[in-house]
């Protein structure tokens, strides 16, 4: 990187334990639309046959949630 391009800079944010970086030039600070009708959390496609231990594991949750 050459010393005359712009940077991020980190920048405080009062109140919040964590940092926030500045936008780089000429890339889009917007976030992307949510698409109408799709799932809040899409979930991964099957990929086979339902096993009989397919139902209880996706419900399993993790013992540090």
């Amino acid at each position: 990187m050459r010393e005359d391009e712009p940077r991020q800079r980190v920048v405080r944010v009062p109140g919040s334990r964590r940092a926030r970086l500045t936008p780089v030039p000429g890339t889009d600070t917007e976030p992307e639309a949510a698409v109408p009708g799709a799932e809040e959390a899409p979930s991964a496609p099957a990929s086979g046959p339902k096993g009989p231990n397919d139902d209880r594991l996706r419900q399993d949750v993790p013992p540090h949630y």
